[in-house]
């Protein structure tokens, strides 16, 4: 894993003033927001990491860095409470407070000279957006690059502009799979894992980043080791329960680890049989 600088006190503590200058919807209850620093330098999060946002005056949550753009940071949000309703709803202009970057990154560098395989689910592929920008930037450090998503129904699919731009990258096998489809819909219907059986790539070459429901994520890993990926070259983001981002309030905790102090990425060799434990 990626060694990281620890944030400083008042990164990891004290949130600072962004500003939102553009926001746009991906699905009906998922929206996309770039925010710049008021004053201050802007943030330099690694693929993989999250931030903490911050609703003024009505609380904050851990949320996955999507990218970048130039110095805005780029974080794309899903509507499921209070927290997140207002970060969706913040309009150009709007202040939120940002805490972080927090958490581990991608190892990116692991994958140089191999082939990298990025398996996402729903609203997986924001915290793996960053990761495959990077990969596409430096195309050429990478033996193959293979993106395989899948949502609930077309209108599901994140960055579906962006989707179809990638559809045309000739450095870029891409596979996109829906649950349901509607009477526009031309491509493969199914889950996520089923895309692995058909995918392209040499398994005792390959690593892979995976993210989405835990369910899906299970199969997945069962799908990648049939096909002969080592589990020790499979990575997770596990985003359950984050609370503090700092380790300290102990929700996070799965078995013997804080997963907003010792990940969010995982290697699933030491992931898959915390996994199993439903209760957990």
């Amino acid at each position: 894993m990626q060694a990281l600088a620890e944030p400083s006190t008042s990164e990891a503590t004290i949130p600072r003033p962004f500003a939102v200058v553009e926001r746009r919807r991906e699905t009906a209850d998922t929206w996309t927001l770039e925010l710049e620093p008021v004053g201050g330098p802007p943030l330099a999060p690694l693929p993989g990491q999250f931030t903490m946002l911050y609703a003024f005056g009505i609380g904050e949550v851990p949320i996955s860095v999507s990218g970048r753009n130039g110095d805005r940071l780029v974080q794309t949000v899903r509507a499921v409470g209070a927290v997140t309703d207002a970060i969706c709803a913040a309009e150009p202009g709007t202040v939120l407070g940002v805490r972080g970057p927090l958490g581990n990154a991608w190892p990116l560098e692991l994958a140089e000279g191999r082939e990298l395989l990025i398996v996402a689910g729903g609203i997986g592929l924001a915290p793996l957006h960053g990761a495959l920008e990077h990969a596409l930037m430096h195309r050429d450090r990478y033996r193959g690059l293979t993106l395989l998503y899948g949502a609930r129904t077309p209108d599901d699919l994140l960055y579906r502009v962006e989707l179809g731009e990638l559809r045309e990258h000739g450095g870029l096998q891409l596979e996109v799979t829906v649950d349901a489809a509607d009477a526009t819909w031309r491509g493969p219907v199914g889950v996520v894992p089923k895309l692995i059986e058909r995918a392209t790539f040499d398994p005792t070459d390959a690593i892979a980043f995976v993210v989405g429901p835990e369910i899906m994520m299970r199969f997945t890993l069962e799908a990648l080791v049939e096909r002969g990926v080592a589990l020790d070259r499979i990575y997770l983001s596990m985003e359950r329960n984050m609370r503090c981002g700092l380790g300290h309030c102990g929700h996070c905790q799965l078995g013997p680890t804080l997963i907003c102090r010792d990940g969010p990425v995982y290697d699933a060799a030491t992931m898959v049989e915390l996994m199993e434990v439903r209760e957990l």
